[in-house]
């Protein structure tokens, strides 16, 4: 981190080496900023930043035993505030993004839990503390880490950028003694300075700081756990409270090596457009260098901050600070260089991919409640219909509302007391019911944040459709509605969902993690489909009972072109349950499954089925030679619960946890 004085000179603020933070908000940034002023941009000749992330990619790859590593980003998990980032650089880098849950030592070789069993992990760049990274000789609470990952890396069975112990030059004690080790070790000052800094931990230093403590900013010397009142950073005697003061001076005289005093830089100022006009504001550089095979290389760029304060000081430029693109200009035109600049040496590939095991269960999950959602808002659009006077409404009272009603609270969308109230009443329950674990707002925001587990394996449209979603369905229980605005609202709910699963259908390769997400949608309607029947189509169906059931199912158009005479009860179970031709009906649903289990891959090459192909093969010669005849509510629920054992048996199978990952057999040995 670099900042400059008032007097024009760059200073050393802090030096970042663990798991630096902001080279992906620097990609982001220069490529919003590269589209917003095309012809600015290549007009003033800026250097591109993609060959600081090529080298720099290569450089990872270099650090490998074998020629085609397999290198992974180590996250904290979608709860760092730098997430995005990771997940960006990730798919920028095409690096795999992984926790600490995806990875498993064995044998001193580190692995990485995917569906074909455990495949080796052979370069690791650490975005996690290294107290963190294995409870096992570090941080035993630590949940964030892998256990046995030093026995791996002593072992020399992985490379890992960022080596654990790289921290240590982050530790601010060590600034008060570089200007001394430079000169001793390389017979030359400093080529930046570093902001004035004495450790505690010697007589003297001490002294200074005591007799200056008012005007220094006092730190912690190392990394790691310290005094509450500087966990967020350097702080000045004169922001704390007089309690803070006086805690503070009492740890400092007990342990004063834990501790140094910094001087208090006055940031320099850049303009920034802000309330309409150029303003000064103070900032912040952040710049970034990388190992690579032709030795070390800055990025030509970095991240800055900007401060909303004029007379910000280094110490608070975390607080009330803005993002920037840094241009480092060229005195001839630059050529236009991209990672995805067209290699004459790369070897195409058409591989479905080594699809970690959390992020196949995320996937799974993300289409069951995808499609749980859309159930629920068809019961939602059937109920706010129920009282409007049209073609498709149904009877205002009578058993048909009483059973449309009743399916929504047993899928938890409404409460049995909601569900007494007013049918608008009970149609804004299950739209934005917050407490409700089945109401359509919880579904959303559990596909968001199940989502959000895994953002770089979904496009920016779907996130953005699936937060926007989000939003338009929170915080509005106490709406008062009336039958069509309730219908609007389930309408455009159902419009986004309904796009939602296009671009998935059309935008998503047919790999694995496709596979995943539509074999979760589909258990999920096979599963809403049965209950749904079960409900309607009973032996004391109505007509107006089978209405509802083939609107729910969207199956009016096929069944009035079908069948002329008008609805009856085996026709429609017929439709639903057993046409392998519907793509609503639970054949159908049992006939994508079985292509999507025979295309992922097995664990044994011995030939026999696994456990989910096996359930699967039950289910399916039940439903291929049921007769509608004698179709009836038992074994409708028969094949319910076959497609929950089913949804049990791929979980077991695929989303491998703890000590369960079973290693795939590969000549003899792990992939």
């Amino acid at each position: 981190d670099l900042g400059r004085g008032p007097d024009g000179r760059w200073w050393v603020l802090d030096d970042r080496a663990q798991a630096p933070s902001g080279a992906g908000y620097a990609l982001e940034n220069r490529m919003v900023l590269s589209r917003a002023f095309p012809n600015l941009f290549n007009a003033m000749n800026v250097q591109r930043l993609a060959p600081f992330f090529s080298d720099f990619r290569a450089g990872l790859a270099a650090s490998a035993h074998r020629s085609d590593p397999r290198i992974c980003l180590l996250t904290p998990g979608p709860f760092s505030e730098t997430y995005f980032e990771q997940a960006h650089l990730a798919r920028y880098l095409g690096l795999l993004l992984v926790e600490g849950d995806d990875l498993v030592v064995r044998d001193g070789q580190a692995y990485i839990r995917t569906i074909a069993g455990l495949k080796r992990a052979d370069v690791i760049w650490r975005r996690v503390d290294a107290d963190f990274i294995d409870p096992l000789e570090m941080n035993s609470a630590s949940q964030l880490g892998v256990p046995g990952l030093f026995e791996a890396i002593r072992a020399g069975g992985v490379v890992v950028s960022n080596m654990p112990g790289s921290g240590l030059i982050e530790s601010r004690a060590l600034l008060g003694f570089l200007p001394a080790l430079s000169n001793h070790l390389l017979g030359e000052p400093l080529k930046l300075p570093n902001v004035a800094t004495w450790w505690c931990g010697q007589p003297a230093e001490r002294r200074i700081v005591e007799q200056q403590i008012n005007s220094l900013a006092i730190a912690r010397a190392f990394t790691g756990p310290g005094h509450p009142a500087l966990a967020r950073g350097p702080r000045m005697m004169s922001d704390l409270t007089p309690a803070e003061q006086a805690d503070l001076r009492a740890a400092m005289n007990l342990r004063p090596l834990d501790f140094v005093g910094q001087e208090v830089v006055r940031l320099s100022t850049t303009p920034a457009w802000r309330d309409g006009a150029l303003q000064p504001s103070p900032f912040v550089l952040r710049v970034y260098a990388a190992a690579t095979p032709d030795g070390w290389k800055i990025m030509p760029g970095g991240f800055c901050r900007v401060s909303d304060q004029r007379d910000a000081r280094a110490i608070s430029m975390g607080e009330g600070a803005q993002a920037t693109d840094v241009w480092v200009l060229s005195d001839q035109p630059v050529e236009s260089i991209s990672l995805l600049a067209h290699r004459d040496n790369v070897k195409v590939r058409r591989i479905m991919g080594h699809l970690p095991s959390r992020a196949a269960d995320n996937l799974f999950w993300l289409g069951r409640y995808l499609e749980r959602a859309e159930a629920t808002l068809r019961l939602v659009r059937s109920l706010s219909t129920s009282l409007m006077d049209s073609d498709a409404a149904l009877h205002a009272s009578g058993e048909t509302l009483c059973r449309l009603q009743a399916l929504l609270i047993d899928w938890g969308a409404i409460d049995k007391e909601a569900g007494s109230r007013k049918v608008t009443e009970a149609a804004c329950s299950a739209l934005h019911d917050e407490a409700a674990y089945g109401s359509v707002v919880s579904l959303i925001r559990s596909a968001r944040r199940t989502a959000s587990s895994m953002r770089e394996r979904l496009s920016e449209d779907f996130w953005k459709l699936l937060l926007n979603l989000e939003s338009r369905l929170r915080n509005r229980q106490n709406d008062v509605l009336t039958e069509a605005e309730s219908l609007a609202r389930a309408e455009a709910a159902l419009q986004t969902l309904a796009t939602l699963s296009g671009l998935t259908q059309e935008n998503m390769n047919r790999v694995a993690g496709w596979r995943f997400l539509d074999m979760g949608r589909r258990i999920e309607r096979g599963v809403n489909t049965c209950r749904i029947v079960r409900q309607l189509a009973g032996p004391d169906a109505t007509l107006d009972d089978l209405d509802l059931l083939l609107d729910l199912v969207d199956s009016q158009i096929t069944y009035r072109s079908r069948y002329l005479e008008g609805i009856a009860l085996t026709p429609v179970r017929d439709l639903t349950i057993l046409d392998p031709f519907n793509p609503r009906s639970v054949a159908f649903q049992v006939e994508t499954l079985k292509t999507h289990l025979a295309a992922l891959p097995t664990l044994q090459d011995d030939g026999m089925p696994e456990e989910p192909s096996r359930q699967l093969i039950r289910l399916a010669s039940l439903v291929e030679t049921e007769d509608a005849a004698a179709l009836g509510v038992p074994e409708i629920l028969t094949f319910e619960q076959m497609l929950m054992t089913l949804s049990n048996a791929v979980s077991d199978r695929y989303f491998l946890q703890g000590s369960n990952a079973t290693p795939t057999k590969k000549q003899g040995g792990l992939a």
